[in-house]
């Protein structure tokens, strides 16, 4: 971005710099969908004018208009996250900008706010309801671990998700090649898990104790020839 920047006319300059974006270590790479440039620009804009955005936000169910405060764009995953404040919630959201329609400008001020952790980027790794959703995979299942929602949101891998269970507990949903190779990224997480969905992939983590119990006992010694 900087070599283009240097290779652009003066016209056109302005435009590569009237925002920043943050960049976070990726630890499992999945695609994304290909993101609108056009709204990349508009709540780049309003980032750096400091304007509050408005528009329409899809999640889980239907499209809600919020209005925002814009800080910052991460991308992380291959994915672009806008974080905001939201006002009228009260309380900040890490959000993915491909599900986000801004509408026109609406030229309104605010002041910048701290951002929690103050860094956008821990922020979004640590948010668990930051928009995603699962990805399709051949085997998907899900358990609860004996883990913070915002641990987990951290390391869980691309295309999965996190729902806040307590305070040290939380579901995840993911996907995988096969139900072993979906046991074991769950057990990455070196914790209790419970509550082990479907039973495709109990019988998986059966069978990986089993191998993994065989593989720790001790080997028997040769018989002394006679």
């Amino acid at each position: 971005l900087a070599t283009l920047r240097q290779a652009m006319p003066a016209r056109s300059r302005p435009h590569a710099e009237a925002f920043t974006v943050s960049s976070a270590r990726n630890y499992w790479e999945f695609p994304a969908p290909p993101i609108d440039a056009e709204i990349v620009r508009a709540v780049g804009s309003a980032i750096n004018r400091r304007h509050l955005v408005c528009g329409d936000y899809t999640g889980d169910g239907e499209p809600v208009t919020l209005t925002l405060e814009p800080h910052d764009l991460v991308v992380w995953a291959a994915r672009w996250y806008l974080v905001a404040f939201d006002p009228d919630a009260d309380r900040w959201r890490a959000m993915r900008v491909d599900r986000f329609t801004p509408h026109m400008p609406t030229h309104t001020p605010f002041v910048r706010r701290d951002i929690p952790h103050g860094d956008p980027v821990a922020f979004v790794m640590t948010a668990h309801d930051r928009g995603d959703a699962a990805a399709e995979w051949q085997c998907r299942g899900s358990a609860v671990l004996a883990l913070p929602a915002s641990t987990v949101a951290r390391f869980a891998p691309g295309g999965s998700t996190v729902e806040y269970d307590t305070e040290t507990t939380c579901r995840l949903t993911l996907g995988a090649w096969s139900w072993p190779g979906l046991a074991g990224l769950l057990l990455t997480f070196d914790a209790d898990i419970t509550d082990i969905e479907p039973a495709e992939l109990r019988q998986a983590l059966h069978s990986l104790r089993a191998r993994i119990g065989r593989g720790l006992e001790p080997a028997t010694p040769p018989r002394p020839e006679r």
